[in-house]
């Protein structure tokens, strides 16, 4: 099949430019807007729509921050010193998510320093919201006929427009479905089935792993990095351990929930990490 023709840029408005990356973005974030604040209902927690708004807000500078900062150092280091300004061009995609999600714990880090709440619950919301931004950037990503998939001889398969004659995967749809809805399922189970503080962070950390794993053997390599001992993407390289990690987590909280469930007024600087220690 063919691409089919999907104008990257939704509005134009003199020279100002909107484009549906960007518009993926913004929807995402809308929508988590107010899947916070039911949860932040449900969890009992303090919070003011302002103060989810401003949870947000936080969260969508270090997705955008971290998210930049990581493509560039992980993916096209060289590129971007040889080309400085176009460090700032996000709408022409180029984020990583490894990157996104440090700068995410980073910034929740430091909201829920500021606001004094407990950072295990805050980090928990955060991590359902996840794969809604991810799934909808993926589609961001198929309409920017980028981050395509190799070449292959299913009937689904698409010919775009800078990925030569053959057809190939379309891998930002795959991705779409496992990292954005079938992620979103299995953390939010997780998250009702155990009532243990950390482990919807720790099952959204794992499922995204496991799934981005998978369908790293699909996705075309970067050009610049291509495969790794001749069969692994970077992008393997960085999610394996994340399922990994995340996978011995899961099975450790869902086996002694009741030792690790939220009290009701925990401190507010609790690292994610200490789960590892007890």
């Amino acid at each position: 099949m063919l691409f089919p023709h999907i104008d990257p840029v939704f509005l134009s408005i003199g020279p100002l430019q909107f484009r549906w990356y960007g518009l993926m973005y913004v929807i995402s974030f809308i929508i988590s807007y107010y899947f916070l604040r039911a949860e932040s209902r449900r969890k009992q927690l303090p919070l003011t729509p302002d103060d989810i708004a401003d949870l947000v807000f936080y969260g969508a500078m270090g997705v955008v921050l971290g998210g930049r900062l990581g493509y560039i150092l992980f993916y096209n280091l060289g590129f971007y010193l040889a080309n400085p300004l176009r460090v700032f061009a996000v709408w022409e995609g180029g984020m990583s998510f490894h990157g996104g999600m440090l700068g995410v714990f980073a910034a929740i880090v430091l909201y829920a320093r500021r606001k004094q709440l407990p950072f295990l619950s805050l980090i928990d919301m955060i991590a359902q919201c996840a794969p809604i931004g991810l799934g909808l950037g993926r589609i961001g990503n198929f309409i920017n006929a980028e981050l395509y998939g190799r070449q292959t001889d299913v009937p689904w398969g698409i010919i775009f427009p800078d990925g030569g004659s053959a057809p190939r995967h379309p891998s930002q749809l795959y991705e779409a479905f496992l990292e954005g809805l079938l992620l979103f399922c299995v953390v939010r189970f997780a998250a009702r089935r155990w009532p243990a503080a950390g482990i919807a962070t720790w099952a959204a950390l794992g499922g995204y792993g496991l799934f981005r794993f998978i369908v790293e053997f699909f996705r075309e390599p970067d050009a610049q990095l291509g495969f790794f001992l001749g069969y692994f993407s970077m992008g393997q390289f960085l999610s394996l351990p994340m399922f990994l990690l995340g996978s011995f987590m899961v099975f450790r909280l869902s086996r002694k929930p009741h030792e690790y469930a939220l009290a009701s007024t925990p401190p507010p600087d609790i690292p994610l990490i200490t789960h590892l220690t007890d």
